[in-house]
């Protein structure tokens, strides 16, 4: 008998916000950002038809929110096609066993996710001591045990492509998670980053809360791969984005986020890498060389 849907033993709601909480922005007409305190929900599908997904999961306790924006956006009873998750950090997950149940929809996630949220593997412990503000100190609180989604979960297709999401192809782009991934549309460049890289200094207290955009790597007290989470910004701006929408900050566009993305990448070990920290070794990874042609 499958064991009942649950959130692990230190779930709970984390009392933090920002200026952007309850805020939603189209960024193209069936792309549809909104955010949930301090992280990023994604609705991929256009408003006029029920053929939607949902990208990530919000914050704990953020069900009620999730489906009242759902059906403002497409219906009353509407409903996604299925739940695509970048990874699953508390902050994506957070009312996905709700979600589930509410909706009876699958969910889709890279294969090396799957034991965080099926009750297998708890994630690494996040990381105070790491250089950084407010949120780093604060980053204890967060849950890191598994969830379990039991069968309702299964990997995203190893062909790249994205069920229910036509025209997206997954990238795996480690670092932040093991299983991370990125969702790339090549008819228009639309790139749906995750934590992979964001716009906001998200370990930094003040900048959550003001959402000051500026572009940066994943957040410091969860990133556990820096080598990884180096190359994988690499493989992002090798795409050449036109738009990127991130898990958290304000989507970018046009030259502040192609600039942005080619200093990243060259100053990644400056910009982005803690000086210190559990995570770090005290010696600055390099970033791989893609070759022409490499699949991304």
């Amino acid at each position: 008998m499958e064991k009942e849907l649950s959130y692990g033993s230190d779930y709970k709601f984390i009392p933090a916000t920002s200026i952007g909480s309850g805020v939603g922005i189209s960024v193209s007409p069936d792309i549809y950002c909104y955010t949930i305190q301090i992280v990023n929900i994604i609705f991929v599908g256009d408003p006029n038809t029920n053929e939607f997904v949902l990208v990530d999961a919000g914050m704990p306790h953020s069900s009620d929110e999730i489906i009242r924006v759902t059906e403002e956006r497409y219906g009353a009873g509407a409903a996604p096609k299925a739940i695509i998750l970048t990874h699953g950090h508390f902050d994506h997950v957070g009312a996905i066993v709700e979600l589930v149940q509410n909706w009876e929809v699958p969910v889709y996630a890279h294969e090396l996710e799957i034991p965080f949220l099926t009750d297998k593997k708890s994630y690494p412990e996040p990381d105070p001591t790491v250089e950084g503000g407010l949120v780093a100190k604060m980053s204890p609180l967060f849950p890191t045990q598994p969830i379990n989604l039991g069968n309702h979960v299964a990997a995203l297709p190893a062909d790249g492509s994205i069920p229910d999401m036509p025209g997206f192809r997954w990238i795996h782009t480690p670092g932040h998670s093991v299983g991370h991934v990125s969702f790339f549309r090549d008819s228009d460049r639309m790139l749906i980053a995750g934590d992979a890289f964001i716009t906001v200094r998200q370990d930094a207290l003040f900048k959550v809360m003001t959402q000051e955009q500026e572009l940066n790597g994943p957040p410091r007290y969860l990133t556990t791969d820096w080598q990884e989470a180096w190359n994988s910004v690499r493989k992002l701006e090798a795409l050449k984005p036109a738009a990127a929408v991130t898990g958290h900050g304000l989507p970018m566009s046009g030259e502040a986020l192609s600039n942005g993305l080619s200093r990243l990448t060259k100053e990644f070990d400056k910009l982005a890498i803690p000086d210190y920290g559990k995570y770090v070794d005290g010696q600055l990874p390099k970033p791989a060389k893609i070759k022409k042609g490499e699949k991304q």
